[in-house]
């Protein structure tokens, strides 16, 4: 029977794991290596590490510390931050990561590192990602370098030219429902899942199972992931990494 995958999305800083609040706010909540262990022993499909650093400031992913966590990793694991080249792509494949993860080389204007990508390891093996906030009277805007720069691009145009240029796969992200646990932006997951051919991963705003399902049944999405729901527990939001497949199994 067909299940919906769930993927915990982890957001490094430095050498530590960090959950945001509409990419503010940032709280440390860990030591990554430990906290991929942990999903491991829970089982989960997936895991996305984003480093939300790094295209920010202008620089390339840390493969030393990728290749550490991907060797504790039993699942398949994205990496998004800082992607800019193939020869970045290559040396991160190598370092054990099954998906690399494209936002800002690509909303920047430069689809060739998807293309590339793609060309050599495989569609299945590129992702294209898009974090996108909402302005009053103006729509869905999309941002890269993490929420900092916004570009001019249509939406449903830059999913569909992600998809053209190689991506297998659309990870979207809304900047405004990031942490709040309030739900994801079905208008929003629904509008990328109509505009492309490929799975579409929901994420932003996660916080309980049914927000998990209505993101898949109403949204359209092939797959969800979240941050804050796996990593804090109760209202005060005490840091407990909670991942229960039996549960998720029933979205």
């Amino acid at each position: 029977m067909y299940r919906p995958r769930v993927i915990p999305c982890l957001l490094l800083r430095g050498h530590g794991l960090v959950k945001t609040r509409k990419f503010k706010d940032a709280v440390y909540v860990g030591d990554p290596v430990n906290a991929v262990r942990i999903f491991s022993e829970k089982e989960a499909d997936e895991l996305t590490l984003l480093d939300i650093d790094a295209s920010r400031e202008g620089r390339g992913p840390n493969f030393e510390l990728i290749e550490e966590i991907a060797g504790e990793c039993l699942m398949p694991i994205g990496y998004g931050g800082g992607i800019s080249s193939f020869d970045q792509v290559r040396q991160l494949i190598r370092s054990g990561v099954e998906k690399v993860i494209i936002n800002s080389a690509a909303a920047l204007g430069s689809m060739a590192v998807i293309s590339e990508a793609a060309a050599a390891f495989g569609s299945q093996a590129v992702v294209g990602a898009v974090d996108v906030r909402h302005r009053l009277l103006q729509g869905y805007k999309i941002a890269a370098k993490s929420g900092t720069q916004e570009i001019g691009s249509r939406l449903e145009d830059h999913v569909r030219a992600l998809v053209d240029a190689g991506a297998g796969e659309i990870f979207v992200n809304n900047i405004d429902a990031d942490g709040t646990m309030a739900g994801f932006d079905l208008g929003l997951v629904r509008r990328v899942a109509d505009s492309v051919d490929v799975p579409v991963v929901a994420c932003g705003g996660a916080g309980t199972l049914e927000h998990l399902s209505q993101a898949i049944h109403v949204g359209g999405a092939s797959a969800v992931s979240a941050g804050s729901m796996f990593v804090f527990h109760g209202k005060h939001r005490a840091v407990l990494i909670n991942y229960n497949p039996t549960e998720l199994a029933t979205i």
